[in-house]
């Protein structure tokens, strides 16, 4: 069983004056310049790289880190590879205000957890890259370097599934028929 408890370093998405980004759209996630690449394994290295501020993010990213962005994160395309990139640097999850709706089907279908934290942008100041921070998907608590507690939307039943089954189409097969 993939883990439902993780623990990780964020990154803080936030623009060159401090405040968090919102509305980062799939091409300033992975650029379009880069779409003729089709291994999942090779995206990695440009994810965020169309994104101000944030350029050096794939080479300073760290397996298991956690990314927190703002509102409409992922607004834009259907563009597979903005999920994709992040699962290929091992990120262990994403936590945004809210989600563009493309975006977020994506990203469950293809098992990456994210969780949708409401009213992020009023707490955003509390959280600084480098904090760590304990996250249940299933429970939606989230508890920052040991000792502020969160509480994010948990998990669906249906994304729980998909996140074990490991993406949509596995867990499909788990269904019989």
């Amino acid at each position: 069983m993939k883990p439902t408890k993780i623990r990780g370093r964020i990154w803080v998405l936030t623009d060159p004056d401090g405040k968090m980004y919102d509305d980062v759209d799939t091409d300033m996630i992975f650029h379009n310049r880069h779409l003729h690449i089709t291994e999942v394994a090779e995206m990695g290295q440009y994810a965020l790289g169309n994104l101000q501020g944030w350029e050096d993010f794939a080479r300073e990213c760290q397996p298991g880190d956690i990314v927190i962005a703002g509102a409409n994160f992922g607004a834009g395309s259907s563009r597979q590879q903005a999920v994709d990139c992040f699962r290929a640097l091992g990120v262990g999850g994403l936590i945004a205000e809210s989600y563009g709706a493309i975006y977020k089907r994506n990203a469950i279908n293809s098992g990456f957890p994210i969780l949708t934290l409401p009213h992020l942008s009023e707490i955003a100041g509390e959280f600084e890259n480098g904090d760590e921070l304990q996250v249940n998907f299933e429970t939606g608590q989230l508890v920052l370097n040991d000792e502020k507690a969160y509480q994010a939307q948990p998990f669906s039943k249906v994304q729980a599934d998909i996140y074990q089954s490991g993406n949509l189409f596995a867990y499909g097969k788990t269904l019989g028929g």
